[in-house]
């Protein structure tokens, strides 16, 4: 379904992102920050992926006494949803035209209907929340998003409508470095433009 580049992208991206955060400073005391990355068990994806692509890019201050992890933003990563970020949302987006056979393609990747049901409605309930994050990321689009009720009713398949530029594979990075912010740690939230 998605191209080996498309994976090979994400996984640069996350790495660059990674080495700009470490080339600054720990945002509790400005110590210099270490590599601290970690090993995440994820299911649903494809075996030839390289060992890295399981490893999350994290940081750790150096300074004695502070020692604060910082993890950067991904685009592979939603939070700590042990799916991977893509999958979560191309899962929730056949939900709007889920067929019998969609549905059996899902749980052979290991994702059960209980599982789809609880990200569908983690995505319903996106834009109702009025968060920072949201009020952000509504001023971005042009046209803008004027109310909620123009995104919520299809998430995230409007969220991809609203790039219109580029291949299929393109628009969903440009859908996942958006939800960037929700997967990094506190005071590490890069600005993306669409």
């Amino acid at each position: 379904m998605l191209s080996n580049e498309f994976w090979e992208r994400l996984l640069s991206m996350d790495r660059a992102t990674a080495e700009k955060v470490r080339e600054g400073r720990c945002p509790r005391c400005g110590g210099k920050l270490h590599s601290a990355n970690y090993r995440r068990k994820l299911r649903g994806i494809p075996e030839w992926l390289s060992k890295e692509f399981c490893l999350r890019y994290s940081l750790c201050c150096a300074e004695d006494g502070c020692r604060g992890r910082a993890t950067p933003e991904s685009v592979r990563f939603l939070g700590r949803r042990i799916y991977l970020a893509a999958v979560v949302i191309l899962s929730v987006a056949m939900i709007h035209g889920l067929t019998d056979s969609r549905a059996e393609k899902l749980e052979s990747y290991g994702i059960s209907r209980r599982t789809l049901a609880l990200w569908q409605q983690w995505w319903s309930d996106l834009p109702r929340t009025e968060t920072a994050f949201w009020k952000i990321v509504k001023g971005k689009f042009v046209p803008a998003v004027t109310s909620d009720e123009e995104l919520e009713e299809k998430l995230p398949v409007s969220l991809l409508n609203r790039f219109r530029e580029g291949t299929f594979e393109d628009r969903l990075i440009k859908l996942l470095s958006l939800l960037g912010p929700l997967t990094g740690g506190p005071g590490l939230g890069q600005n993306h433009a669409i």
